[in-house]
Order: structure tokens, then C-alpha cells, then sequence
């Protein structure tokens, strides 16, 4: 017999003997309610309230279920005029388990409502925590490398306050700090390169009548390379702040994780990682540029020099996103284990209310993510699909025209 079945059997039980003991004219109120519940007489309503209400003690007696009332689910008593009277069945596990909880609250005779906003919220980062913002940011130490290489580059020029700053802002970003100076300048002199490079490939894209149709896919290719280098102003210096506020949200983070739970975030082989994924993104774009020198005939050395820098740059936009999206799956996994060492714990009221705002803030977390980097991976996307669409179709087009050749081998290089 299965448990439902047991469990209707009992309770049909139980309501006959609780019509035994209470009376056979409560038998309409049980067996009818949306009837009585349209009546309008107070003579009813109060014999409908003392029926149920002894119904509830009864069963609640000889099957351990509680219903309205006792659950505190809902006043049967006090909330007569309101329509749709339900009753929600609790199983025995779940009713054990918030007893359980009841009497952990009020071992220590506090409820979560008794304990201060400060506490609920956890402990508040003020500007004299400056040192141990700095101390346990392991999200900065672990990418610091990373976000060296993008200021070299001049694509995103933040910067980092001293040590003995005494504010909480430990990552700033300013349109005449030292660090977007040099991005004027490095991005300055790209654009001598960029544009003499561009001038000559729009030249030959504009005489390539009589060449061959893979010439052509291979010029429209590498003018649509050139254009992110003129968009990085927009989609990245724009942003600058955003980053900023998204550096210290995880400053925060780490150290208001570290006083609620005990132990700090460790990011593992997370050091190591962004270090390969640097050397990796300028290794590759050596690797894509001059290796169309040696399979394009109009490919001259010289015209590497303005490829380098973007296929490098949109390497460690996917580099970036990389980490980032391992460092929160890191942080959560560390929270979901925190959490339950603390259901385990005596009195965990004040820790879960603690730990839904350390989840609320890793939610927050990942929406200033986006806002941040949201132009940047906008551009990431559009150039790789664009010119893996125009390579595959160049590189298909030739081999069904004139078969496999050594040329279509750059294009496969492009699509790779």
C-alpha cells in the first residue's frame, strides 16, 4: 500500500472520530466548506471556526500534522471574511525540521528580527580597513598581471591606490591619472600604423578587379581587424568606472566574506593561469599575423606591426572573461560550503541571514560584470563572428572552385 494511500486512510479516520466526538451536524461544514463559506450568518461562521479548530487539535494529536493555526499557516479564527480558506499539509520530516529550527532560536532567546541591522548585514568595510583590503584581495593579486598587460596596452587604465590610502576605494579610475595619459600616447602612435596599414589595404581592396576572389576575402578580412583599434576608446575608456566600482566590489566581497565565514577566498592555480593566458594571447597573435606574411603574397612584414596589438587585445577581452567567470564559480562554491557547516550549527539563524546577503552580493557582483565589460565583449563578438563567417565562406568557396592550396590555408588559420 503506498504512503498516500495509509495517509488518506488515516485521516479519514480521524475525521470520523473527531464527527464522533464533536457531532454529526459539523459533518456538512467539513465535507462542504465552499457552501458555508458563502453563508453570511454568524451563527455559522462560529460553528465552522469550532469545528475546524477541534478538527485541527484532533489530527494534530494522533498523526503529528498540523494544520492552519498551529502551523502558522493561517488564523481560521480571525480571518473569517476572507475568501479561499486553504490548508497546507506539512510531512512529518519538514514539521521536525522547522521545530528543530524554532528551538534553535530560541535557545539563545533571540529571533533574527532581535538582532541589529549591522549584524544581518554583516560587519561594514570603512576607510581605516584599507590595509586589509589590500591584505586579502587575492582577486587583485591573483590577475594583477592581466590588468598590468591591459595598461601597457592602454586598453583599460585603471589604477591602484597605495597601500597607506585610508579609503575603501582601492581601485580608481581618472581621465588625466598617469595610467590613461599613457593610453592617449600608446594609442596615438597605434593609430600612425593603423591608418598608413588601412590606406594600402583599402587601396588594394579597391583594385582587386582582376585578383583572385580569395585576395579579396583576405582584404575585407584584415580592414575589419583594423576597426576595434578605432572603437576602443568607446567601448573601453568609456567604461573605465564601471570597472573601477566592479575591482572594488570584489575587494569588498573578499574581505567581508573573510569576518562572516572565517576563511578567506583562495583562488587556485588562478596566478598561474592568468600568467599562461597572457603569454598565450601575444603568442597567438605573433603566431595568426606572421603566419599570413609567409601565405599572402601582399602581405608585407611591416603591415604586422598594426595587427599585434588588436589580436592580442580581443585574446585577453577572452582571457579576461575567462577568469573572471572562474573566480565567481570559486567564490560560490566556497559560499555553498560555508553555508552548510552553518546549517549544522546550533544557532544558524544569524549566519543564513548573513550568508543570503554574501549570495546577494556575489548577484550584484555579476551584474556590474556586464555593465563594466558589456561594449567590450559587444565588440569581441561581432569581430570574431564577422570574420570567421567571411574566412569559412572564402576558404569553402576556393577549394570547390580551384581545390586546396596553401592560401586557403591562412583563412583556415583566420577560422581556427
Amino acid at each position: 500500500m503506498s504512503l498516500r494511500r495509509v495517509l488518506r486512510t488515516r485521516i479519514g479516520r480521524c475525521r470520523e472520530a473527531a464527527l464522533t466526538q464533536y457531532g454529526r451536524s459539523s459533518k456538512r461544514t467539513i465535507r462542504k466548506p465552499r457552501r458555508i463559506f458563502d453563508m453570511a450568518s454568524k451563527e455559522t461562521e462560529e460553528l465552522r471556526a469550532n469545528v475546524e479548530y477541534r478538527l485541527d487539535a484532533h489530527l494534530s494529536k494522533n498523526l503529528g500534522i498540523q494544520f492552519g493555526r498551529h502551523a502558522g499557516i493561517a488564523d481560521i479564527s480571525g480571518t473569517m471574511n476572507k475568501d479561499n480558506h486553504r490548508f497546507r499539509i506539512y510531512n512529518p520530516h519538514q514539521h521536525e525540521r522547522v521545530r528543530k529550527t524554532d528551538a534553535s532560536r530560541k535557545s539563545d532567546g533571540k529571533d533574527i528580527k532581535d538582532y541589529e541591522a549591522k549584524d544581518v548585514y554583516g560587519p561594514q568595510i570603512t576607510a581605516k580597513d584599507g590595509p586589509l583590503l589590500d591584505k586579502h584581495d587575492s582577486f587583485y593579486l591573483t590577475t594583477k598581471s592581466l590588468l598590468v598587460l591591459f595598461q601597457i596596452m592602454g586598453v583599460m587604465p585603471i589604477m591602484r591606490v597605495s597601500k597607506n590610502a585610508q579609503t575603501t576605494k582601492r581601485t580608481t579610475y581618472n581621465w588625466i591619472s598617469k595610467a590613461t595619459l599613457w593610453a592617449y600616447l600608446v594609442w596615438g602612435l597605434e593609430c600612425i600604423i593603423v591608418v598608413k596599414v588601412g590606406k594600402e589595404r583599402l587601396a588594394n581592396f579597391q583594385n582587386s578587379s582582376n585578383k583572385r576572389f580569395d585576395e579579396v576575402i583576405y582584404n575585407i578580412i584584415f580592414l575589419s581587424i583594423l576597426i576595434p583599434h578605432f572603437l576602443l576608446p568607446i567601448a573601453s575608456w568609456r567604461h573605465g568606472p564601471q570597472v573601477a566600482i566592479f575591482k572594488n566590489m570584489w575587494t569588498h566581497y573578499q574581505l567581508k566574506y573573510l569576518k562572516i565565514t572565517g576563511t578567506p577566498i583562495v583562488f587556485p592555480n588562478l596566478y598561474s593561469l592568468t600568467w599562461g593566458l597572457c603569454i598565450f594571447s601575444w603568442a597567438l597573435s605573433f603566431g595568426v599575423i606572421l603566419s599570413q606574411h609567409y601565405l599572402q603574397d601582399d602581405f608585407e612584414l611591416w603591415h604586422s606591426l598594426a595587427y599585434y596589438h588588436i589580436i592580442a587585445m580581443l585574446d585577453g577581452f577572452c582571457s579576461l572573461w575567462y577568469i573572471n567567470c572562474n573566480a565567481f564559480g570559486t567564490a560560490s562554491r566556497g559560499l555553498a560550503i560555508n553555508l552548510h557547516k552553518a546549517l549544522e550549527s546550533d544557532h544558524p539563524a544569524l549566519k543564513l541571514a548573513q550568508y543570503r546577503h554574501l549570495w546577494v552580493d556575489l548577484s550584484h557582483m555579476m551584474q556590474q560584470l556586464g555593465r563594466a565589460y558589456s561594449n567590450m565583449y559587444g565588440i569581441y563578438c561581432m569581430v570574431i563572428f564577422f570574420t570567421t563567417t567571411i574566412s569559412l565562406y572564402g576558404a569553402l568557396s576556393e577549394i570547390l572552385e580551384h581545390g586546396l592550396s596553401y592560401k586557403e590555408m591562412g583563412l583556415f588559420v583566420i577560422v581556427a
